[in-house]
């Protein structure tokens, strides 16, 4: 088993991680009590908290896809840590994201985890390393939909009903964002494999731009007043929140929770 190389301490859970799972856990149980005197600080720690957490285990299941793929470097690396502190460009996988859901409500992705492909065999495993990231995502969605979906929301607070839609639409975002087939997200990473190498040549260069094009149409301005990017993408959101059970009255609560200022 290629896990057999990695030593017990590469796999430890790392004390920082479990710190952010502590403010995760104290500042969602202060939202759902009402502990704070102002519920949007109680909320915007939790939700960011949350949110970090939430991006730790996207680059963990990377890591540990390409690990038993192969690639058992990510072990020295510390990815099999959850040490958000040990990825590649911890601005880009930790303060930048932040910085946009403040900004926008959007769960943009970062990039993090370096995987050296050259370890791994095989095309669907490659693809496979990419998808695990965004699928990790779309299951961090289900469970925080999940009392909506199943109806178990009475006795609920609102503050802590509205915090959870509010990251549920930030795991939803997240996930479509990463799945675009865009150089530099995760989408292209799964196409990648299967594309001819003069294709690959050809939109190598364009890979660190991938993300700043994400950026820069979703913040664009309306085409002629009236078609908006931003627009249309949180209508197709808000769409699949609905079918999770989440109204864009509760997602948007929790937003405006989030932002106290």
């Amino acid at each position: 088993m290629t896990t057999a190389t990695t030593s017990r301490s590469d796999r430890r859970i790392s004390p920082v991680f479990l710190g952010i799972l502590a403010v995760t856990a104290v500042t969602g149980w202060a939202t759902w009590t009402g502990f704070a005197e102002q519920p949007g600080v109680a909320v915007f720690l939790f939700v960011t908290a949350a949110w970090i957490v939430s991006l730790c285990l996207h680059e963990y299941a990377h890591a540990r896809t390409a690990l038993h793929s192969g690639d058992i470097s990510v072990g020295a690396k510390g990815y099999l840590t959850l040490n958000p502190m040990k990825y590649t460009h911890a601005l880009l996988s930790i303060v930048l994201p932040v910085l946009f859901v403040i900004m926008g409500g959007i769960g943009l992705p970062g990039g993090a985890v370096f995987i050296e492909r050259g370890r791994i065999r095989g095309r669907w495993r490659h693809s496979l390393i990419s998808a695990a990231g965004p699928l990790t995502n779309v299951l961090f969605a289900v469970v925080c939909t999940a009392p909506f979906w199943l109806d178990a929301l009475d006795g609920v607070p609102s503050d802590f009903r509205y915090a959870l839609a509010f990251l549920a639409l930030l795991q939803v975002t997240a996930a479509i964002l990463n799945f675009l087939p865009v150089p530099g997200l995760d989408g292209y990473g799964v196409i990648e494999p299967w594309l001819s190498d003069k294709v690959k040549r050809q939109v190598e260069p364009f890979a660190p731009f991938g993300l700043l094009l994400v950026f820069a149409l979703l913040w664009a301005p309306p085409i002629n007043g009236t078609f908006s990017i931003n627009g249309a993408f949180f209508d197709m959101i808000h769409a699949i929140l609905r079918g999770l059970g989440v109204s864009e009255w509760e997602s948007s609560n929790g937003y405006s929770l989030y932002r106290p200022w």
